[in-house]
């Protein structure tokens, strides 16, 4: 198993714990379409951990909307947690095409020249 430290090495920018209010859309297997209204919890410039109302599977394709700016972006899930409540499921998801500013958040890590 990964140290905590080690996983920290990988990641390519640091997380911050913020809500955002966004739309999730995706099509399953079926070609049944659900699309609802979600929360991301921790967002990165590359990635968020969403809690949906629905349990994709895992490497599936889904696209957020956020809530504010409207902006829609395709995000691959890569990691499902089991709900803490009941209905609502935590997904790790990592996006396509990553966009420097679609959570309109300034990160940590990132520097801007004066």
């Amino acid at each position: 198993m990964a140290s905590a430290r080690a996983m920290l090495e990988r990641r390519r920018s640091s997380r911050v714990p913020m809500r955002i209010p966004v739309k999730v859309h995706r099509s399953d297997s079926n070609r049944e379409v659900q699309d609802a209204p979600a929360e991301a919890v921790s967002i990165s410039r590359y990635g968020a951990l969403l809690r949906a109302p629905f349990l994709p599977e895992l490497g599936s394709r889904i696209e957020v909307r956020h809530g504010v700016s409207d902006e829609l972006r395709e995000f691959r899930v890569i990691s499902i947690r089991s709900p803490r409540e009941k209905g609502i499921f935590e997904l790790g998801v990592e996006m396509y095409h990553p966009a420097k500013n679609f959570w309109g958040v300034r990160f940590p890590d990132e520097r801007y020249s004066a």
